[in-house]
């Protein structure tokens, strides 16, 4: 009899412990509908002509046009430093910026392209769109949202950093 009651004492105990963890209580769940606070920036001429001339080509392969977002462009601040302390172009630390884009925007995709020592945003931008990989990017219609750091380093020339998101 002993044996019995232990038996359903521990069958019922195993139940109530299952259905009392639900999905959304695994830690993991993740809410896409958060209200995003986004901060407060200002662009340069050169970074808004970029993100124009972005969104004008995305047009004319009808494509939708994305929306800046400056907690994107918070982070492509940061690498734009980075690679102006460095002296050179790189994607250096893109996990870092792509998971805090995932917490802080809730990004499910996250892409950058980045060049060095164009004087226009029609020069930087002509580049990136010859540039299969860069191209890319860019047309990728998946994508709903960027942001943009554009600097002159030590040197007297312009380092960018463009990075696109999925939310």
């Amino acid at each position: 009899m002993k044996k019995i009651t232990l038996k359903l004492l521990l069958a019922l105990s195993i139940s109530i412990l299952l259905y009392s963890c639900s999905s959304d209580e695994d830690g993991i769940y993740m809410n896409n509908d958060i209200e995003l606070q986004d901060i407060s920036l200002s662009y340069t001429a050169m970074e808004y002509e970029i993100l124009n001339l972005i969104n004008e080509h995305r047009k004319s392969k009808g494509l939708s046009t994305l929306k800046t977002l400056n907690l994107i462009s918070k982070e492509a601040i940061g690498h734009t430093n980075y690679m102006i302390d460095l002296g050179e172009v790189n994607h250096d630390n893109f996990g870092t910026r792509h998971q805090k884009l995932v917490k802080n925007i809730a990004a499910v995709k996250v892409a950058e392209n980045v060049a060095y020592g164009y004087s226009s945003a029609q020069g930087v931008v002509n580049a990136w769109i010859k540039s299969d990989a860069h191209r890319r990017t860019i047309e990728n219609d998946e994508f709903t949202d960027f942001g943009i750091s554009t600097k002159k380093g030590n040197d007297d020339r312009n380092y960018f950093t463009h990075i696109f998101v999925k939310r």
